[in-house]
């Protein structure tokens, strides 16, 4: 049965869907079956696999509604072992229809469970906020990853995400599990970026990802050719960060296991 990740972080910008992606396509490189469920209606992960949303006829909000069959929906992608469920404009409705639902935080719960067995991991990229799709994400997460831009304002953001992935497990998956942080857009040349860097480790010790993620036009660039740093620059800085972030990512699959 896969292991269920929400990537998360309210804020835009902080290389949520980048981090969501990579990690994604690494993970694939080392054996495993991963599918990426596109959560967000910008349907960013989707073009960043090189699919063309607007093209697209049906993807998760058909699965999340159930007027399809959710393997029907899944894509392959120029990953072998690597799968995307993808977003499409329908999407962007959905957290207003299902506001009236009964049980709307768990419509994607349900939706996965025709696919959970098909796959070693599957990681959702939520949308940059904290309503119903989120909500969603969250209720059929096993655990929560957030990606942590190295910038002043990442601790007041990190608590406040902690507090609101606290109030799920409360009233909605006690079992909810918070992963660790994921440091991203890190400059070693910026004392600011070490001040945060420090400040986060202080404060969640046993929380923080240490395989940090650089700031990186290579990978800036590698979404808008469809691709990720792995295809696109596998020799990069980037590429390196990603491959570490997978062997801790892995090893700390090993303890949970």
């Amino acid at each position: 049965m896969a292991h269920i990740i929400s990537v998360v972080n309210q804020k835009g910008g902080v290389g949520k869907t980048t981090t969501t992606l990579n990690l994604a396509a690494f993970l694939a490189d080392t054996g495993k079956f991963v599918l990426l469920v596109d959560l967000d209606p910008q349907a960013n992960a989707t073009s960043g696999v090189g699919i063309d949303y607007k093209a697209l006829s049906a993807g998760v909000y058909e699965g999340l509604i159930g007027s399809h069959s959710v393997r029907q929906l899944i894509h392959p992608t120029e990953h072998a072992g690597l799968k995307i469920l993808p977003a499409t404009q329908a999407l962007a409705g959905a957290s207003v229809e299902l506001v009236n639902a009964q049980e709307r935080e768990h419509f994607l719960r349900k939706a996965l469970l025709e696919v959970r067995n098909d796959y070693d991991y599957i990681f959702i990229d939520n949308p940059p906020s904290l309503g119903m799709l989120t909500l969603n994400g969250l209720v059929a997460s096993d655990s929560v990853l957030i990606p942590v831009q190295a910038e002043y304002f990442a601790l007041e953001g990190l608590s406040q995400l902690l507090n609101t992935v606290n109030l799920v497990r409360d009233s909605l998956k006690p079992s909810l599990d918070i992963m660790g942080a994921i440091i991203t857009m890190y400059d070693g040349r910026t004392r600011l970026s070490k001040e945060v860097l420090e400040e986060l480790y202080r404060y969640f010790p046993d929380k923080i990802f240490r395989s940090v993620i650089p700031r990186s036009v290579r990978l800036a660039e590698a979404p808008s050719f469809g691709k990720t740093i792995l295809s696109y620059d596998p020799a990069s800085k980037a590429a390196k960060a990603y491959e570490r972030l997978t062997k801790e990512f892995l090893l700390r699959e090993e303890g949970r296991l």
